[in-house]
């Protein structure tokens, strides 16, 4: 394998998985144009609330993709099909739960991160909407990690990038020209999000020969299956835990520095998430080459697929830290007119500049891991980055402020990097032994 097929693959999953962040920063964008800095901030509350729900089970997808990947390496037809409906009843069940709890959820959210009342408000308008989408946004998790672990990445992209399209589209027409503010931002991404769903079910059904006829109860809960990815989605679940604590603990302490610095840390981290969802395309690919290695058992695939993820893990970085430095005094602006704002940014933006040097290699050797369904080196280097990453919030925060907010946060992206590459050589040696 060239590293022209490895791109091949790579290119279409970073312009797709680079467009899930779009969501929030198109919705962060919209609402930054306008005077007040409490709308920005009640967006970046809102959308930190929605990260922290879906995040928690964002194993859905990741998973899928893992779990399809190795069946579609077997060529097991049947367990394909079998990999989406399981975890597409998963997230059916966990949306409709969600809007039940809407209240409590909102609640206590709100209590935890406690920003000032104008915020809040814009908050609860914006919660209030989009919490209707939970059930459709969860199973787009599953469709599209299903259509990634198939191979079927040039159809994942255009699910995403007509979801947020759409999603732009709804944004200019509700907030521009019918001047409904957050509330027009919180319809544009539900509307998205439903049609997106609609529409990649309508493409799964095209795609697959199988029905739910076709499998029998015993087949579909299979309990040694269930098990499997059980355990698999626990170490996810248990990893995104400690990434949404640093990303509370991260809003909720730029909360207290004021208004103006919260939007200005809304800006940059939505930079952030571009950023690393850059990575998160290399990652995407190098989960389905090594699930298909593990699937039809290539240790070859394999080890081609280690060494040329490992090199774009330097690359990558490197090109998009020039990218950032000589266009970052026009990227600022495109999130929000109000120029205190867009000064703070501007201020803080050199821990923008050093992230992706310190993140990717955490991040691009996720998706080793998670293709290869060994997520418990994955759980444990999270765990320690995260104790790592709360020690320095208390060293750093009561001497530096929000520079020292953003010390810390580019400390545990460094420590995802290192704690997760040192168990490289223990899968090297022990994932073609079973």
């Amino acid at each position: 394998m060239t590293h022209r097929t490895y791109l091949s693959l790579a290119i279409p999953l970073i312009i797709s998985t680079i467009t899930t962040p779009l969501l929030g920063a198109v919705d962060t964008a919209v609402v930054g144009q306008l005077p007040d800095p409490a709308y920005i901030g009640g967006v970046a509350v809102g959308t930190m609330i929605f990260n922290t729900m879906y995040w928690l089970f964002g194993f859905l997808r990741v998973s899928t993709s893992g779990f399809a990947a190795q069946a579609h390496g077997a060529q097991d037809a049947k367990q394909c099909f079998l990999y989406l409906v399981r975890p597409f009843l998963i997230a059916l069940v966990i949306g409709v739960i969600f809007i039940i709890f809407q209240w409590p959820i909102k609640y206590i959210a709100l209590t935890l991160i406690n920003p000032d009342e104008k915020v809040m408000t814009f908050t609860d308008e914006y919660f209030s909407i989009r919490i209707w989408g939970a059930p459709f946004t969860l199973a787009n998790y599953v469709v599209l990690g299903w259509l990634m672990g198939m191979s079927r990445v040039k159809i994942s992209l255009f699910l995403q990038v007509f979801m947020n399209l759409l999603n732009v589209v709804l944004d200019l027409l509700f907030v521009n020209i019918l001047h409904q503010d957050v509330k027009g931002v919180a319809a544009a991404t539900l509307i998205a999000e439903v049609t997106a769903f609609l529409v990649g079910m309508y493409i799964v059904l095209k795609s697959s020969n199988l029905r739910l006829s076709d499998i029998s109860n015993s087949e579909l809960w299979n309990v040694g299956e269930f098990k499997k990815m059980v355990a698999v989605n626990r170490d996810l679940f248990i990893r995104t835990i400690c990434l949404l604590t640093v990303f509370n603990l991260f809003t909720a302490r730029g909360a207290s520095f004021g208004t103006e610095i919260l939007a200005a840390n809304a800006v940059l981290i939505q930079i952030h998430y571009m950023m690393a969802y850059f990575f998160d395309g290399f990652a995407n690919a190098s989960s389905i080459l090594v699930g298909k290695a593990v699937g039809a058992n290539d240790e070859t695939l394999y080890k081609r697929t280690l060494s040329l993820s490992s090199q774009w893990v330097i690359i990558s970085p490197l090109f998009m830290m020039l990218i950032y430095i000589l266009f970052k005094d026009s990227i600022i602006p495109v999130f929000t007119k109000n120029q205190e704002v867009i000064e703070l940014a501007s201020s803080y933006s050199i821990w923008i500049t050093i992230f992706p040097l310190a993140a990717s290699f955490g991040l691009i050797l996720y998706g080793v891991f998670t293709g290869a369904a060994e997520t418990g080196p994955i759980r444990n280097s999270m765990l320690i980055s995260l104790a790592v990453y709360i020690a320095f919030l208390l060293i750093f925060i009561p001497v530096f402020h929000n520079h020292g907010l953003w010390l810390a946060f580019i400390i545990f992206s460094l420590g995802r990097s290192l704690f997760l590459a040192m168990y490289v050589p223990r899968l090297n040696r022990t994932l073609f032994r079973k």
